[in-house]
């Protein structure tokens, strides 16, 4: 981990190849809304709240984190659980990590908006709707796009740290005032945006293409992009990422950056 802006964005274009091949695997099976459904699949899973069955992908989550969580997954600050009330103890000791952040940090998870997001925006845009039986490697899939979106997402505190400390001087009059618009005015360079919207494109063009033995330089025009037989539609890929992580990013950056100045005055 690093606060060097360079560094940063190192991780966040390493980010993006994660998303991208986690979305072309879940784009090869179909939908199955059975993963989705309480009770469609049984699992023993239930909530202690209402005594509801857990969906299938709700209990592999869960399962998931369990696992993740005993080998110290969730300590460390740039990973996220869905389920943070529900964190096995560990069976590792902890690590001490270097503290790059305000303590604020450790109170921003947005899971619940990622989620959402996923579940209801993203899914039925990679997916085509149908049963083809797949449930097990179908939610396997879905897990497997939450923690790469969650990371990316996240991430953004790095990020706002990092911007802070280059411009310390610009942001801090506005974080005094809760100026959110002033704030999120300067976090937003939409040239930046656009070119990572272009790469994200070019990326899943060519990672959703079958690489032949021989190929020459890649070089993707336009006319590439639609005549391009990719596993997954570049273009729908450019927009989930301009339309959704991209502003849950920054909602992060924006909130973090409110508290900065917290207890430091």
């Amino acid at each position: 981990l690093s606060l060097d802006l360079n560094q940063v964005r190192e991780a966040l274009i390493r980010m993006e190849d994660s998303i991208i091949f986690a979305i072309i695997e879940r784009s090869q099976f179909l939908k199955n809304e059975k993963v989705y459904e309480s009770g469609a699949i049984s699992v023993p899973g239930f909530s202690p709240a209402n005594g509801k069955q857990h969906s299938m992908v709700e209990y592999l989550l869960r399962e998931t984190e369990q696992m993740h969580g005993r080998v110290r997954r969730y300590t460390s600050p740039d990973e996220h659980a869905f389920y943070p009330d529900d964190l096995p103890y560990l069976v590792l000791p902890p690590i001490e990590y270097p503290s790059l952040l305000h303590p604020y940090a450790e109170n921003i998870n947005i899971n619940d908006q990622v989620m959402k997001v996923y579940f209801e925006e993203l899914l039925p845009r990679i997916c085509n709707d149908g049963d083809d039986g797949n449930y097990g490697s179908a939610a396997l899939c879905d897990i497997d796009v939450l923690q790469a979106l969650s990371k990316r997402i996240h991430y953004g505190k790095y990020v706002a740290e990092s911007k802070f400390k280059d411009q310390r001087n610009v942001y801090e009059p506005l974080i005094r005032a809760k100026d959110e618009a002033g704030i999120m005015n300067l976090l937003t360079v939409e040239s930046v945006e656009r070119r990572v919207v272009r790469r994200v494109r070019n990326k899943a063009c060519v990672f959703g293409q079958d690489i032949q033995d021989v190929m020459g330089t890649i070089s993707l025009s336009q006319e590439d992009l639609k005549e391009s037989d990719s596993k997954v539609d570049p273009e729908r890929v450019a927009k989930l990422y301009n339309d959704w992580i991209m502003p849950l990013n920054k909602q992060v950056q924006l909130e973090y950056l409110l508290h900065r100045l917290d207890d430091t005055e």
